[in-house]
Order: C-alpha cells, then structure tokens, then sequence
C-alpha cells in the first residue's frame, strides 16, 4: 500500500465503494420482484423523493427512469409539505430514498400519502426503520460503513442507493420491451438520438442532384455529370430511365490503367454493375455501417424499384452520423 495519503484515502474510498455495491447483489430478491412489479402495474408515474444528498440520487433516478421508459419526475419532501404534494395522483407510486429511514421531511408525508391511497417504495439504508416499516415495499440499500473518514458524508450510501436505483430502472426497461427506438425519441437533441432516428431519405441528395447518364454515354462526357453533382459517381441509366449500374472515380481509374480512350469507350462498358443499395426508409447508422463493411464512400438509394437518391459518406459526417 501506497505511503502516500492523498492515493490511500482514494484508494479506501474506491474499495468500501465497491464492496457496498458488490453487497447490493444479496438484496435483489422477491422485494425487488415486486417494486418491479407495483410500478409496471401502475398506471401513473414513478415520484422520486429525497432530501440533501438523497436527493440529488433521487433526482437521477428519475431522470434514468423517465429516459428508459417509466414516467417519471423529482417531488421535494419539503415542498411537497407546502402543496407540491398535490402533483401527486392517486395512480402514481412514490419512490422515497432515505439512508437513515428517518428523515423528518419524509415522515411528515406518510399520513397524506396513505390517505391518498397512492402506493409507498422506499430505498432505505435501515430496513427496520419507520419509512421502511411504512412502505408497501422496502428495498435495502444499507452499507457497513460510509467512505468517509469522519463517517458522516454520505459516500458509500449514496452510491448504493444510485445503483439500486439503476438496477430498477433496467429491470423495468426489459419488462417493457423497451428498444433503441424508443430511446432515441427521449433524445431527440443528442448524438444519440440523431443517429437513431435519422433516416436516408432525410439526407440523401434527391432529384436533379442526382448524377445521372444513360449507357451509351461515352465516359469523358459522364465526367462533366460527375464533377457538376460532386458526388464521385454518376448513376447510369437504361433507355428506360431504369439505374443499370454507376460509374465512380474508381472506375475510371480502371479505365485509365487499362489504357482505355474516354473519348471513345461508352460508360456501359465500364461501370459497376453490383453497386450496394439501401433503402430511403432506412437508418442512415446503417447506410454508415453498409459503406465502412464494403468499404465505399456512397450508396444508391432506392424506393422500393425507383431511383430515389445517392447517399454519400460526407452527408453523414455532415449529419453527425459518424
């Protein structure tokens, strides 16, 4: 062990940390089943409580259980003894985190919450105490000793109860078949969300911007095609209007090593016929996924049999997507 008392008070507070939550694993059981259970029956919201440090665990566990699928939000004990209590609906089920299971805030609530009829979880650091003993269900969340050298910062007890309170909110989450989807419309204004949610056809270069030639153009003319959309490639199509393949700055390097006339050779005999595809209705994660496996820097874009669009590599850098 270090002399150092900076790196050993650190590393004591790390260990007692670990252990707490490594303690947390006894503690999921039938109690934990059935707060589960309450709150996937409920058709409220989840209210988290919480004074001082609690509080703020409270705060994030809402927020958690909220972006995860379960509705819920922050209530303060005090104020809710002041008319906040009326937030709170005869549907909805209160949360309440209290390491002592004392807390004077929390305890001056217990007759309104059961006159009201709403149904009572608590996270506690004592199992026997009153909030405890006036739950539905307790979840324990008592640890041996704080990390704090005096004992008394909350340290140990708040990180304890944060990861009961995430380990509710997962279990919740599966319960409820909640997908990446879902969660991308709680994140609507992140990277996350963007990639989620973002589709082809909100990117893609559509209409006159695609570059487009038919087959018997010859390839120096398609080069004109290609340099005015900027795309690095050019569709080319039948007498139909129907996409027969591309031709891409790869392409015509091939034609240059070949020793080829541009001025001579029509584009149908040069370009790529098993060109990759997606749809305009799918993710543009997976037109970025589709491109680094095959190693291309655009895509055809097709609804349903049409033509619909190119997406390329640099609309998705554009776009956040990678």
């Amino acid at each position: 062990m270090t002399s150092n008392p900076l790196i050993r008070t650190a590393l004591n507070t790390i260990i007692l940390q670990y252990e707490a939550v490594g303690a947390l694993r006894e503690r999921i059981n039938d109690d934990f089943v059935k707060a589960c259970e309450l709150i996937l029956a409920s058709k409220g919201r989840v209210i988290v409580m919480g004074m001082g440090k609690s509080g703020h665990i409270a705060n994030k566990i809402a927020a958690t259980l909220s972006s995860t699928g379960t509705p819920s939000y922050f209530v303060h004990p005090a104020e809710a003894s002041h008319g906040d209590i009326g937030m709170v609906a005869r549907d909805d089920i209160i949360l309440a985190l209290s390491n002592s299971g004392t807390t004077p805030e929390l305890l001056a609530l217990l007759s309104i919450i059961k006159r009201k009829g709403v149904k009572l979880l608590t996270l506690t650091g004592n199992p026997a105490s009153e909030l405890a003993r006036a739950a539905d269900v307790n979840l324990d969340a008592s640890v041996e000793k704080e990390a704090c050298p005096l004992g008394l910062a909350p340290t140990t007890s708040t990180t304890a109860a944060l990861v009961l309170g995430d380990a509710l909110a997962m279990a919740l989450l599966e319960a409820r078949g909640f997908t990446a989807e879902d969660f991308a419309f709680s994140h609507p204004g992140g990277n996350l969300g963007r990639r989620l949610l973002l589709k082809v056809a909100d990117i893609m270069h559509s209409g006159a911007a695609i570059p487009t030639v038919t087959e018997d153009t010859l390839i120096s003319n398609s080069l004109y095609e290609m340099t005015s959309k900027k795309l690095g490639m050019t569709t080319v199509v039948d007498k139909t209007g129907t996409i027969t393949g591309v031709f891409t700055d790869g392409d015509l390097r091939r034609v240059l090593d070949k020793g080829q006339d541009i001025r001579s050779t029509h584009v149908a005999g040069a370009m790529t016929r098993g060109y990759k595809t997606i749809a305009a209705s799918s993710l543009a994660s997976e037109a970025a996924r589709m491109m680094q496996d095959n190693s291309i820097y655009n895509l055809v874009v097709m609804d349903h049999d049409h033509l619909a669009g190119i997406i390329t590599m640099h609309d998705l850098l554009r776009a956040n997507v990678v």
